[in-house]
């Protein structure tokens, strides 16, 4: 029996009382059966439980480290002698003010090759899944590594960081959903928001690798070894739960679902999780069961279901998403990020220990971003989101009114401040929007949501490190008063708009949207309640329209 056809409709019990524990109506294969059985032990696999969960983790974790690496190392790499020597283009002083658009341009290009790459998973992310999209977008980081290292002009670099760009946007689009699809409910937060950790652990390397007498090339090449780890472990992870249903392959996705929860395939909860997701399915699909049922299969999602409503909700929860990741990049942490070490120096340090503090900035700031992990599941994301926002806006102020005294007192508490800051945006929003948006949009549009959301945050990242340079040139300490009010607009928008997603499993968002829907209320009062019923229950298939005579989901 093949996996496809093992899928049916099994319409209500007519006469019959409502189960409490199974759904009423139901688009998923014959669990009972034989065969299937089989076919879900023939894809039994060698890791389960807490060893699959910590193995997802490192693979994934290898891949956004070279994200944080990548940011890291120019940092450093822009105030070394032997990389201004060899582009000269990056050098900026009284003689070549003008050099401050193209020293940006440089650090700011690989921000394009990103957007451009988050942008391919429109196309490619559904075709390919999860772990092929992150395998190619290793092997796309490896030759852009390779160019870069041994770049020796200016236009070469920026060429190689394009390449870089490309498979990093591939990776930063697939691997936070592949990683929440992955994940209990219950730790998902914790899991995913590790990421974030290994971001900043990769800006720490980075900035550590310049401090020692290493030359320029070897801290860039260093990234090979990151994208070899990842490609090289990542096939021997499985897919997707979520994308092997959605490509109708439920003996798989029952086995993975299993090993995750590390329990027999006819346990309650494990067949409620299959359930759930196998209703997502169909309700994505269009494939609803039950008499008088009036919609159709609608075959791969379209672009343009990102603007639809409905029970659905995909063009707010898609918009969602996007927002929160261009929130990020306002906030201005790449101020500290790309130009660390160029900030301690407008400081009135000197070079060498400006990159010391820089690197000590660093360690901080991966150290701070520990603390997340064990609170983003206990205190949940909208708080950890509000404490960010209200720390990063206290600090940007002060760095203003500090920069505009500027005396060697007001410098070092400046210096300290930076510190201060990374500690606020690491606890609060360093992971948060990379688990956040795969965790607010429904399965079917979830991989095209991620990388438009995704390309946002490398597209504003883009301009905020391109504008970051001139405008420290052009209006000095005022940059930050920009950014202190950018992050005071940004807190009543997380406060009215954005959902609780903490506790809740990925199909639970969609029962809370559609909810809201049909009552007419905030999603975020909806997300807040505890009276929402659990997706792969009567209640919530009842909520998301299961039986329904009618189709609402473009309305």
């Amino acid at each position: 029996m093949s996996e496809k056809s093992s899928i049916k409709d099994v319409a209500p019990r007519d006469g019959s009382e409502r189960s409490t524990s199974q759904p009423e109506f139901r688009y998923s294969p014959d669990v009972e059966s034989e065969d299937f059985k089989r076919e879900v032990e023939a894809h039994s696999l060698p890791l389960r439980g807490r060893k699959l969960t910590w193995a997802i983790a490192f693979v994934t974790g290898a891949g956004f480290m070279l994200f944080g690496y990548d940011q890291g190392v120019m940092s450093a790499l822009l105030t070394a002698g032997q990389f201004e020597k060899t582009f000269p283009q990056v050098l900026v002083n009284n003689q070549h003010r003008s050099h401050a658009a193209l020293q940006s341009l440089l650090v700011a290009i690989y921000e394009l090759g990103c957007v451009i790459g988050a942008l391919a998973n429109l196309w490619i992310g559904d075709r390919l899944g999860r772990r092929r999209s992150i395998f190619l977008g290793g092997v796309i980081m490896i030759i852009g590594a390779i160019v870069q290292a041994a770049s020796f002009s200016y236009a070469q670099i920026l060429v190689a960081r394009v390449i870089s760009g490309l498979g990093n946007g591939l990776n930063t689009s697939t691997v936070p959903s592949y990683h929440a699809e992955c994940s209990p409910a219950a730790r998902r937060g914790a899991l995913v928001v590790i990421e974030g950790s290994v971001i900043a652990f990769g800006i720490t390397v980075s900035f550590w690798a310049k401090a020692s007498s290493a030359q320029w090339r070897v801290p860039i090449a260093f990234q090979i070894v990151l994208a070899l780890l990842t490609i090289s472990f990542i096939n021997f992870l499985p897919e997707s739960p979520r994308w092997l249903l959605k490509t109708g392959q439920p003996a798989r996705a029952m086995a993975v679902i299993s090993a995750l929860e590390d329990k027999p395939m006819n346990d309650p909860g494990v067949q409620q999780t299959f359930h759930a997701i196998s209703e997502a399915v169909a309700l994505e699909e269009g494939i609803i069961s039950g008499v008088g049922n009036k919609r159709q299969p609608t075959g791969k999602a379209s672009l343009r279901e990102l603007f639809t409503g409905g029970r659905s909700q995909n063009f707010r929860r898609v918009t969602l998403g996007l927002v929160l990741q261009c929130f990020q990049q306002l906030t201005g942490i790449n101020i500290i990020t790309y130009y660390a070490t160029l900030l301690f120096e407008n400081l009135g340090i000197s070079d060498v220990k400006s990159r010391i503090i820089a690197a000590c900035n660093g360690t901080e700031y991966f150290l701070a971003s520990l603390i997340a992990i064990f609170l983003v599941d206990r205190a949940g994301r909208r708080r950890l989101m509000f404490f960010g926002l209200i720390g990063q806006t206290s600090t940007m102020v002060l760095l203003a009114i500090l920069g505009s005294i500027n005396n060697s007192a007001t410098q070092v508490i400046s210096a300290v401040l930076l510190f201060v800051f990374n500690t606020f945006f690491a606890i609060g929003w360093l992971a948060m929007t990379w688990l956040y948006p795969a965790e607010i949009v429904g399965l079917r549009m979830r991989g095209p949501a991620n990388a438009i959301s995704t390309a946002g945050n490398w597209l504003f990242n883009f301009l905020v490190v391109m504008v970051t340079g001139p405008s420290f040139e052009n209006i000095s300490w005022r940059t930050y008063i920009v950014f202190a009010s950018l992050n005071a607009f940004i807190f009543p928008c997380v406060y009215f708009f954005f959902p609780e997603t903490a506790g809740r499993s990925l199909e639970d968002m969609d029962v809370i949207f559609a909810l809201a829907h049909l009552e007419g209320v905030s999603p975020v009062a909806v997300s807040l309640r505890k009276d929402v019923p659990a997706a792969g229950t009567p209640e919530a298939d009842r909520i998301l329209g299961f039986g329904d005579n009618s189709d609402d989901s473009n309305k």
